[in-house]
């Protein structure tokens, strides 16, 4: 906290001043605190996603949120149960579908010292 110097032989209306400075910087420390106070949660959540990232080490998290969701629509979808050529079809179609997917991500992964 900065306080302000006083002179030993100052005015009232630099004593009012001084005064006043004191509570705006008092204000001033509250409503930091405050605001520290509140966004607590938010670091918090911000620390648990990148220790989640860091921790499991997985680089191209998105990537694998977008081939898990991509496999369960071609295994789920409509149709999946027919059994027969149309799920060799559909596996197919999954595989031209993830290659380049995989391929990109083994490519970052060979990348890593």
């Amino acid at each position: 906290m900065n306080l302000p110097e006083l002179p030993r032989n100052s005015s009232r209306t630099e004593m009012r001043k001084a005064l006043i400075r004191l509570r705006m910087e008092m204000h001033r420390q509250e409503i930091r605190h405050e605001s520290a106070q509140l966004l607590q949660p938010l670091q918090r959540v911000r620390e648990m996603k990148q220790n989640l990232h860091e921790g499991f080490g997985i680089k191209h998290a998105p990537l694998w949120g977008v081939a898990a969701v991509t496999l369960l629509g071609f295994l789920t979808g409509k149709g999946a149960r027919t059994g027969g050529v149309s799920s060799l079809t559909r596996l197919l179609q999954l595989g031209t579908t993830l290659g380049p997917l995989i391929k990109l991500v083994m490519q970052g992964s060979s990348r890593k010292p």
